[in-house]
């Protein structure tokens, strides 16, 4: 009954929150802003299983690469079964990989026509063995031949998919302490035939995500794993060669795999399940299923052997029977869920990049992290890239009924993490049916009621007084049953201890990289302004700026150039860049030019709330920035060291041309401004503040 009660709320006030907001948006946006708002949130983008396997024809020569430097090594071990061999190098030759790679196939004495076969495959490195070594003499024969400094151990009986291999080799490069990269491994029917291996405590093992959906979620996000598969493992050659490489203890074959993944861990290095990397197994094909006969049997003797080996380890190992979904991370102490209005889009708006980056600190501190956007949205770069952080993103149609999600999942979270108000207002009651256990945190992003409050004075229009009176009841009865509400700024902490008294509040800011100042003062030319017009504000001070404050800059130094820079603009932004010394430069993918070459940055804020990340990432890059009281709210600024702050047109000008003109003033600017970022709104702060959500 209760559960059911808890469903109809959910879906009475998710429906209720929608057409609110989409009454909000058409008084600010209009008809067609609010259609193109509502169609870029809604828009399926599904991930597809587009298996590519090569079919079977009769032999012609082909060619693959043989670089001269190779970067990487696929090492194929190889006993009869040609046709399966043609698929797998065939396979590789049809995808090409941007990293340099020379393939050696080890043929361990085949006794089918493999030998007369595969040296006519130009730039293969094929080497015969004198006699059958097994699967382990093998690998370690190839490897001993190898010249790249990864080794990727692939089977026979495969098929890669398009960027397998530069998926593999790209996790090293851009993750920290890899030592092993596994692939997601498919059946050729399409099922899910493994996305990394689990080992309980008895040395028993588990291939997460058997018989599955290749496209679900659970499967397609970067983690660390026990054990991946040797079907198709990249690894690093001095790290394989320190080893001895795979140990013949487990020859002739089985756990050889399971035991090099262990010695990594226990080297200090970790051992990631990279789902970029797709490969088809045609699983049997050399060794068959059956456990009880044959090379098959050895699975079940070196349980054994490696259980004798790395017993005192694998007490720290989930028990046999632990739910698969607490195995699957068990290395992650914590765990929490984190829903917001949509997909982060960190290179569009500041509360985006905020978001990503707090995920960051979540994921560096060890806490297994799930996310899902209110819009329960696919989208394909943007997921992707929460993926590769490591973060579970959960969309529909795999997240089709929500409060049957929360029932069956809800008890397994540590924290919960509501953003924004008219999301958080839907969650709260699921959360304390369904997560009584976890601590239930109101992220306001900013507090919307007080962004209201100054829009409906600066306009003096009485529907939006009674618009910010509403949102202000809305957030503070969420403050009021949170455990903890996140605020981005002392200002605002202070003024919910007056409006929310007795409410737990904390600061977490802006988070923000520190990248520095890359070119000097004479080397830069123009001013800019930054933000995604979406959001009113924005809208507003661009355009306050443009009618009001460049005219009288121009009057003075016509050579400057005002750039507009930013996501979802309204017409009347992108008409801006009609008008003489304004370019429209819209959304773009790449801002470093623009942080680099202008040699200012504006804030012409007239309202808002929260903090400001323009400012913030200005700063970061060493960009001085002229702006106005509200837009440094918060920020722990120092007028006239950090930042320049002016409020009427005739003083933002002037204070904008002494900045572009005073190079000693500009230099003072810049280091402040680092100084201000690195101090107040670095990544320490924030893992400082996500502690206390946890201890506090």
């Amino acid at each position: 009954m209760e559960r059911g009660l808890a469903s109809l709320g959910f879906r009475r006030q998710r429906a209720g929150s929608l057409i609110g907001r989409g009454l909000r948006s058409l008084r600010t946006r209009g008809v067609s802003g609010t259609l193109q708002r509502i169609r870029a949130e809604v828009r399926p983008e599904l991930p597809q299983t587009m298996l590519e396997i090569p079919g079977s024809q009769p032999f012609a020569p082909f060619a693959l690469p043989c670089p001269d430097a190779p970067r990487v090594s696929v090492v194929i071990p190889v006993y009869n079964h040609l046709d399966h061999s043609l698929t797998c190098l065939r396979s590789i030759a049809a995808h090409p990989s941007k990293v340099a790679a020379e393939i050696i196939v080890v043929d361990d004495c085949s006794s089918d026509d493999t030998e007369a076969t595969l040296p006519q495959i130009e730039g293969l490195r094929y080497q015969r063995n004198p006699q059958n070594l097994g699967f382990i003499g093998a690998c370690n024969a190839g490897a001993a031949a190898a010249r790249g400094d990864y080794l990727v151990f692939l089977n026979n009986d495969t098929a890669v998919q398009p960027g397998w291999l530069d998926a593999l080799v790209e996790t090293f490069d851009t993750q920290e302490r890899v030592g092993l990269v596994g692939a997601k491994l498919i059946y050729p029917d399409g099922r899910l035939q493994e996305a990394g291996g689990i080992v309980f405590s008895d040395a028993s093992g588990w291939n997460y995500g058997r018989f599955g959906d290749p496209a679900a979620p659970e499967y397609n996000y970067l983690r660390e794993v026990d054990y991946c598969s040797g079907a198709a493992i990249a690894v690093r050659a001095d790290l394989f060669a320190e080893f001895g490489g795979f140990d013949r203890h487990y020859a002739p074959a089985y756990y050889e795999d399971t035991d090099l993944a262990m010695k990594v861990w226990a080297h200090g290095l970790r051992v990631l399940y990279q789902p970029k990397s797709a490969v088809v197994h045609f699983e049997g094909v050399s060794s068959g299923t059956d456990t009880s006969t044959g090379i098959k049997a050895y699975q079940v003797v070196n349980q054994q052997k490696f259980l004798e080996r790395w017993g005192e380890r694998l007490r720290a190992n989930p028990a046999p029977g632990t739910p698969i979904e607490l195995a699957r991370q068990h290395r992650d102490g914590r765990r929490v869920l984190i829903i917001d209005a949509t997909t982060p889009t960190p290179d569009q708006d500041s509360g985006s990049l905020r978001m990503v980056n707090l995920m960051r600190v979540l994921r560096a501190e060890g806490v297994a992290v799930s996310f899902f956007a209110d819009n329960r949205a696919f989208v394909e770069r943007y997921t992707g890239e929460l993926q590769q952080l490591g973060v579970e993103v959960l969309w529909h149609p795999f997240l089709a009924d929500v409060p049957g999600w929360f029932a069956e999942h809800g008890r397994h979270f540590d924290l919960v993490v509501l953003s924004r108000h008219y999301i958080a207002t839907q969650y709260v009651d699921l959360v304390r049916l369904h997560a009584p256990q976890a601590r239930l945190v109101f992220d306001t992003v900013d507090l919307h009621y007080l962004r209201e409050q100054r829009e409906a004075e600066l306009s003096g229009r009485e529907d939006l007084r009674r618009q910010a009176a509403q949102t202000r009841e809305k957030e503070l009865d969420l403050i009021r049953r949170s455990d903890i509400t996140l605020v981005v700024s002392p200002v605002e902490q202070a003024l919910l201890a007056t409006e929310a008294p007795g409410a737990r509040v904390d600061i977490l800011s802006n988070v923000h990289e520190v990248f520095g100042c890359r070119k000097p003062f004479e080397q830069r030319h123009d001013i800019v302004f930054m933000g995604g017009y979406q959001h009113t504000p924005n809208v507003d001070a661009v355009l306050w700026f443009a009618d009001e404050v460049l005219p009288l800059i121009r009057a003075e130094a016509p050579e400057i150039t005002f750039h507009v820079v930013g996501s979802k603009a309204t017409d009347e932004v992108r008409a801006l860049g009609e008008r003489p010394g304004i370019m429209f430069q819209g959304f773009v993918p790449d801002i470093e030019p623009f942080m680099d070459n202008c040699r200012l940055a504006v804030a012409p804020l007239r309202y808002g709330a929260g903090v400001k990340g323009k400012v913030n990432m200005s700063m970061s890059y060493g960009q001085p920035v002229v702006a106005t009281p509200i837009a440094i709210e918060g920020m722990h600024a120092e007028p006239g060291v950090d930042v320049l702050v002016a409020e009427s047109a005739e003083d933002f000008a002037a204070e904008v041309l002494r900045a572009y003109r005073d190079r000693e003033l500009w230099q003072q600017l810049s280091a402040g401004g680092l100084a201000n970022v690195e101090r107040h709104f670095g990544f320490e702060s924030a893992r400082q503040a996500v502690r206390a959500l946890f201890g506090g």
